[in-house]
C-alpha cells in the first residue's frame, strides 16, 4: 500500500509509524505489530495507531524512522505489513538452539544499538542465550559485534590498563583509590563506570557527588593522556552502545547470562583500548559467585577471551562473604574512598585497594610493583593525583570546595545490637536493598554506615546507622530491617 509520508519530529526512542485506525485495519496491523517500508531498502518499523494526526492516506515517522528514510512530507513510499524482520528471524534461530554466525551477531546488535528492536525482541534474545548458551567461538563473535558498532578509544604508551569488578558486594569501592594509585605510577587507565542498577550505588553514581562524570570521547582522550586517567560514566560514550539496552532488559526478567557478561565486560574494555586487565571475581554467601570452583571457571573463560584479542589479563578471586568498607550510598562511600587515600578508612577498604593495585601494576611489567603502589600511597601522592584527576574532569579546580559540600541526610537512626555474641552473617543484597528503601543512588546523601563487620560485638554496640531523606523512608527501612534481618549474630 502507497502512503504518503508525515514526519513528526518526535523522539520515540525507536524507528515508529503512526496510522489511522483504519489504515492499520486495512493491512490487518495492530499497534506494536511491525511493517516493512520500501524505499531504496527495506526499513521496519513499530506500528503505533494515532488517528487524530494521521489521515487514511498518511503515515506517520518518528524523528528516528526519518534520520533513516530521509524523506519529505508528502512523499510516497510502499508500506506492508511484515510477518517477520531479519533481526527476529535470527531470534527465532537461536531460540530454537541453532548457532548465530559473526554475520549474524553483526546484524543483530546493530539493530539493538540503532533502535530497531522492541523491548520484547531483545529480552527473547536474551531468554535464547540462557536457554541454549552460547559455544566458545559464539561469545567470541558476541564480543567482536559489540566492539564493531560502537567507538573505539586508543591511546599511545606501554602501559594502557583497565580493571573491573564483577560486583554483588555492597560497598567496595575500590575503582577510585586503584585508579589513583596506578595513574601516579604512570598507568594509563580511561576507566569508564556504570551507575547502580540493584546496588546501593555504582562507581559512577560515587564519583559523581564531587566531579561530572558527562565525559565526551575527546576529553578522556585529553585526560588519559595528560593525568594518566578519568573516572567516567560509561553510559553516555557510545562504547559497545548495546551493551547498557541488553542490561536493561536482564535486570527486568533479572537473568544471569554468562556469555553476555563475558561478551559485555570485554567488549568494553577492548573498546577503551586497554591492552593489560585486571579481573576482580568475589565470592562467598551472598556474592554473585557463590564459591570459589565457580569463580574459576568463569576466571579461566575470561582468559581465553582474552587470549584471541592478544591482552594481558590477571582474574583474582577475593572474599564476598560480606560487604568491603563503611559507608554504603554515593556520599558514605566517596567519604571512604577519600578517608582511605588521606591514610585513614576502612582497613578492609584500603587492603583490598593496595592488593587490586599491586596485582594491575604486576600486570604490566612494572618491576617492584608492591614496593611502587605502597610508595605512591603511603606518600599522599595517590591521593594528589586522586585530587586532579577530579579537578580535571571539572574543569576547574574546586576538589574542597566540592568535597567540603558533602553532605549526609537529615534523618539519621542508628540500629545496636540486640544481643551480645558474634555476627555470623550479612547479607549484601540485603543491605543494598536497605539502602535502596533509604533512597540510594537518587538520593546521594542516603544509605547505611556499617559499624561492624563479621566479629564479636556486644548487645547495644551500634550495628547500622541508616540515613535518609524522608521520615517515610526511615520506617519503611525500620520495617524491612525487622522482617528481613540482613545482619545475623550468634
Amino acid at each position: 500500500m502507497k502512503l504518503k509520508i508525515k514526519n513528526f519530529n518526535w523522539h520515540a526512542g525507536k524507528p515508529v509509524v503512526f496510522l489511522n485506525e483504519k489504515t492499520a485495519i486495512k493491512m490487518n496491523v495492530f499497534v506494536d505489530d511491525r511493517v516493512a517500508i520500501t524505499n531504496s531498502k527495506k526499513i521496519y518499523a513499530i506500528v503505533d495507531i494515532f488517528s487524530k494526526m494521521v489521515k487514511q492516506n498518511e503515515i506517520g515517522v518518528s524523528h528516528e524512522l526519518n534520520r533513516i528514510i530521509k524523506l519529505k512530507s508528502g512523499s510516497l513510499v510502499e508500506v506492508s505489513s511484515s510477518e517477520i524482520s531479519d533481526a527476529s528471524f535470527l531470534i527465532k534461530k537461536k531460540l530454537n538452539g541453532k548457532t548465530l554466525s559473526q554475520k549474524d551477531l553483526n546484524f543483530l546488535i546493530s539493530e539493538i544499538v540503532h533502535n530497531n528492536l522492541t523491548e520484547a525482541e531483545i529480552a527473547f534474545f536474551t531468554a535464547a542465550q540462557k536457554l541454549n548458551g552460547m559455544e566458545f567461538e559464539e561469545t567470541i563473535n558476541l564480543t567482536k559485534a559489540m566492539v564493531k558498532t560502537g567507538s573505539k578509544l586508543k591511546f599511545k604508551g606501554k602501559y594502557v590498563a583497565n580493571k573491573h569488578c564483577i560486583g554483588g558486594v555492597a560497598g567496595n569501592r575500590t575503582t577510585p583509590i586503584i585508579i589513583a594509585i596506578c595513574a601516579s605510577i604512570g598507568i594509563k587507565l580511561p576507566k569508564t563506570s556504570s551507575r547502580a542498577i540493584t546496588s546501593a550505588s555504582g562507581t559512577a553514581d560515587v564519583i559523581e557527588t564531587i566531579a561530572d562524570v558527562k565525559l565526551s570521547l575527546k576529553k578522556i582522550t585529553k585526560m588519559v593522556e595528560k593525568q594518566n586517567a578519568c573516572l567516567a560514566w560509561g553510559g553516555s560514550l557510545g562504547l559497545a552502545p548495546s551493551d547498557d539496552k541488553i542490561i536493561q532488559v536482564e535486570r527486568l526478567l533479572n537473568l544471569d547470562i554468562e556469555p553476555q557478561l563475558l561478551a559485555s565486560i570485554m567488549s568494553k574494555k577492548i573498546a577503551t583500548g586497554a591492552k593489560h586487565i585486571l579481573i576482580d571475581i568475589p565470592y562467598g554467601h551472598g556474592a554473585k559467585v557463590r564459591d570459589l570452583a565457580r569463580a574459576q571457571r568463569l576466571g579461566r573463560k575470561f582468559y581465553k577471551i582474552a587470549k584471541r584479542f592478544k591482552l594481558k589479563m590477571k582474574v583474582v578471586y577475593t572474599s564476598g562473604d560480606q560487604p568491603v568498607g563503611n559507608g554504603i550510598g554515593p556520599v558514605l562511600e566517596m567519604l571512604d574512598v577519600l578517608a582511605v587515600l588521606q591514610g585513614n578508612g576502612p582497613e578492609d577498604l584500603k587492603q583490598k585497594s593496595l592488593y587490586l593495585a599491586t596485582e594491575l601494576t604486576k600486570l604490566c611489567g612494572i618491576k617492584n610493583a608492591k614496593k611502587k603502589v605502597e610508595d605512591a600511597f603511603f606518600s599522599g601522592k595517590a591521593y594528589e593525583k586522586f585530587k586532579e584527576i577530579i579537578n580535571a574532569q571539572n574543569g576547574k579546580k574546586n576538589f574542597d570546595k566540592k568535597v567540603s559540600k558533602l553532605k549526609l541526610a537529615k534523618f539519621e537512626k542508628i540500629i545496636p545490637a540486640k544481643k551480645s555474641g558474634e555476627i555470623i552473617y550479612i547479607s549484601n543484597k540485603g543491605i543494598n536493598s536497605l539502602c535502596r528503601i533509604l533512597g540510594t543512588p537518587e538520593t546521594i546523601s542516603a544509605g547505611v554506615y556499617l559499624h561492624r563487620h563479621l566479629s564479636k560485638v556486644k548487645k547495644g554496640e551500634p550495628l547500622l546507622t541508616l540515613y535518609t531523606e524522608s521520615k517515610t523512608k526511615m520506617k519503611d527501612a525500620l520495617r524491612f530491617l525487622e522482617e528481613f534481618k540482613p545482619i545475623e549474630i550468634k
